[in-house]
């Protein structure tokens, strides 16, 4: 299974279903996942935020070993867009 199957099931099992707004993340040389109120799907689209990291960056910050502020605090993971939809993602994520 890819990263982005992965994470597609692990972000929806956290986010129980949707989102209010949409994001997407953009794993360096993997490919993208659009989060909106239908949930978590690979694919890509308008979102009001876009974060970008690698993938191991990415999957730290899944498997709990890297806080999603310090990455971005780092420089680890890009952010485009609005903060506050990056941070309430992140306290989903955390």
């Amino acid at each position: 299974m890819s990263v982005i199957d992965t994470a597609v099931q692990q972000l929806n099992a956290r986010l129980g279903g949707g989102f209010d707004g949409t994001a997407k993340f953009v794993i360096t040389d993997e490919g993208t996942i659009f989060i909106d109120q239908n949930g978590a799907r690979a694919g890509d689209g308008d979102a009001d935020v876009t974060l970008t990291a690698s993938r191991e960056t990415f999957e730290s910050i899944l498997d709990g070993s890297t806080n999603p502020t310090m990455a971005y605090m780092s420089g680890k993971l890009k952010l485009d867009g609005a903060l506050p939809m990056a941070m309430k993602l992140g306290g989903a994520l955390s």
